[in-house]
C-alpha cells in the first residue's frame, strides 16, 4: 500500500481535531441549557462539593487559590500569558503555532463570553474574590484548558499533556476553593476550552503541519 501524501496526512488530523471540538462545544451547551432548564439551580454535586471546600478552607490553599486567580484571570491570564506564549513560539521561528495559540485563545474566550450571557448563571453565594457576570462556563478554566490542548497540539509530547492535565484540574480546583465557580461550571469551562483548542486546530491544520515538517527537516538535516 502506497504511504499517505502529505495533503492526506493532514486530512487525518484535521477531521477528528473538527468532530471532536464539535462534539465538546455540544457537550459544553447542552450542560449549559440543562443548568439554565433546571432554573440554574446547583447539582447535588456542586452543593456537596462547595460546602465540602467551604467549610475545610485553610489559609495555604486560599492563597494558592489566590494565585491561580491571578494567573489565569485578570490581564495577566488574558493578555499576558497569550502574548507571552505566541512570542516565545516565535522566536522558536514557529509563527504558525504562534497565531494558532493567539487565535485559540480569542475565540475560547468570544465563546465563553457568548455563552455567561446566554445562560446567565449566578455565582455561589459564599464567592471570596471579585468576579465578572456570569459562573457558566468558568473563564478560568476554559482559558487554561484552551493553553494546555493548544500546546499539546503544538508540541504532542506526554509530559505536555500531563503538565496540561493538571493545570487544568488546578485551576478548576482553585475557582471552586474560592467559590467563584460550581463545579458543573467548571466542568463547562473545560469543555468549552478544549472545543476552541481543537476547533482553530483544524482551522490551521495544514500550515501547522508544513511548519513542523520544515522543523524536522532542518533539525534532520
Amino acid at each position: 500500500m502506497d504511504a499517505p501524501t502529505p495533503h492526506a496526512a493532514r486530512a487525518v488530523r484535521w477531521v477528528p481535531a473538527l468532530s471532536g471540538g464539535l462534539v465538546l462545544l455540544a457537550l459544553g451547551v447542552g450542560l449549559g441549557a440543562w443548568v439554565l432548564a433546571r432554573g440554574n439551580d446547583p447539582f447535588m454535586i456542586d452543593a456537596w462539593w462547595s460546602e465540602l471546600l467551604a467549610t475545610n478552607r485553610v489559609e495555604p490553599l486560599l492563597w494558592f487559590s489566590y494565585a491561580m486567580n491571578a494567573l489565569g484571570g485578570g490581564w495577566f491570564g488574558v493578555f499576558g500569558v497569550p502574548i507571552l506564549v505566541a512570542v516565545l513560539l516565535v522566536a522558536l521561528r514557529r509563527p504558525w503555532a504562534a497565531a494558532y495559540f493567539l487565535a485559540a485563545e480569542i475565540v475560547s474566550a468570544a465563546i465563553v463570553q457568548v455563552l455567561k450571557h446566554v445562560f446567565g448563571r449566578e455565582r455561589p453565594d459564599d464567592i471570596i474574590v471579585v468576579s465578572d457576570f456570569g459562573s457558566f462556563p468558568s473563564g478560568h478554566v476554559a482559558n487554561a484548558t484552551t493553553i494546555a490542548v493548544a500546546l499539546a497540539v503544538i508540541f504532542p509530547r506526554v509530559w505536555v499533556v500531563v503538565a496540561g492535565a493538571v493545570w487544568v484540574l488546578l485551576m478548576a480546583f482553585s475557582r471552586t476553593y474560592l467559590g467563584a465557580h460550581w463545579l458543573s461550571d467548571t466542568a463547562g469551562g473545560a469543555l468549552v476550552g478544549a472545543a476552541a483548542a481543537l476547533l482553530l486546530a483544524a482551522a490551521f491544520a495544514a500550515p501547522l503541519a508544513r511548519e513542523r515538517a520544515r522543523r524536522m527537516s532542518a533539525v534532520a538535516g
